[in-house]
């Protein structure tokens, strides 16, 4: 197959740090590219993802000048005989394409919104606009307007080195944006009150009030004894953290549409605790690969309950569910379903 993957142009494919959806995007391809499909990407000028690169740019405020331009690029798509147009960026720029007959995938990764998936749906040419959704919480957005396909997110696993064991007193891990929404403080006090150390690990957004955030609610607690604070990690960095960790904490206040970073952990064999948010439930199985949680009493709880979780079982379910090759599987299925639908 000849496929088309287009996302907005604001982070390179790969990202070097911060960058999920990117993230998956560059795993996508290289698994198509693994099982022998021609891949052309639209993405950031600085995107290295081993495939041909088409490198488009919009607008920090995207308007109409954006969506003519763009617009102007990916209706080209319609002559350059592709199987399949599969976007993880905006619908608004491939709106040209909705009356095109090449099959078009639209992934959500975020919060769909539903007054463009209606008008989408409505003017699509037939049978050849099909959603996929990061999670079931995301799909159950969708399907009330328009047939959706879960496909979960998942990372590459023999990036990730399982750690059968770790010490006893091994610290808790928080891995993500440093801000309200991701519970960072709820993690300190988290660690605080079980007496566990908790290293703080990801980029404080430039945003003033995540500024604001951090300075009142996060650095005051951080003494490099007990609470740490490392910055944003690499790759390899991030390797080391998640596999000598006690347990990831999610404490999130906002609906997770899904949470790499969990699949992350899993994979170097370390369980989750997180709330009972989005996506949070599907990943994180009851003590089997971690704790779902209510309240911050219950995740305080959890924490004592942590040697009860086999890492060897959380590893499993990164293998089994959370996987590249499952990813690149399942969206080859999508695709081969949609081409034979026209």
């Amino acid at each position: 197959m000849k496929i088309a993957i287009l996302v907005n142009p604001l982070i390179p494919v790969p990202p070097e740090q911060y960058g999920g959806i990117e993230r998956i995007v560059y795993l996508l391809i290289k698994e198509l590219q693994r099982n022998g499909h021609e891949v052309i990407l639209y993405a950031h000028k600085n995107s290295q993802a081993g495939c041909k690169l088409i490198a488009y740019q919009e607008s920090v405020n995207y308007g109409a000048k954006d969506f003519i331009k763009i617009n102007a690029l990916t209706a080209k798509i319609a002559f350059q005989d592709f199987d399949v147009l599969h976007t993880f960026g905006r619908m608004n720029n491939i709106a040209l394409m909705m009356w095109s007959k090449i099959p078009k995938v639209v992934s959500y990764q975020l919060p769909p919104t539903i007054s463009q998936v209606k008008k989408a749906t409505k003017i699509a040419f037939k049978n050849t606009l099909y959603f996929t959704a990061c999670s079931n919480f995301i799909a159950r957005q969708i399907n009330k307007f328009a047939n959706v396909t879960t496909i979960y997110n998942g990372v590459n696993i023999n990036e990730y080195q399982f750690n059968a064991t770790v010490s006893a007193d091994a610290p808790l891990v928080f891995l993500g944006r440093i801000q309200e929404e991701k519970g960072t403080s709820i993690a300190i006090q988290v660690a605080r009150t079980t007496g566990r150390k908790l290293i703080i690990a990801g980029n404080i957004p430039a945003e003033e009030t995540h500024k604001q955030y951090f300075s009142t609610k996060v650095k005051p607690f951080i003494d490099d004894v007990q609470i740490s604070y490392i910055g944003p990690v690499n790759n390899f960095q991030k390797n080391e953290l998640l596999g000598n960790s006690y347990a990831l904490l999610m404490p999130v206040t906002w609906d997770e549409p899904f949470g790499i970073v969990m699949a992350e952990a899993l994979a170097c064999g370390t369980p989750v605790i997180g709330f009972n948010r989005g996506a949070i439930p599907e990943v994180v199985i009851n003590g089997l690969n971690g704790f779902v949680c209510n309240t911050l009493t219950e995740m305080i709880a959890a924490v004592g309950h942590i040697p009860e979780v086999s890492r060897l079982t959380c590893r499993g379910t990164a293998e089994d569910r959370f996987n590249a090759v499952v990813l690149g599987k399942q969206y080859e299925n999508l695709y081969r379903k949609a081409i034979n639908r026209r």
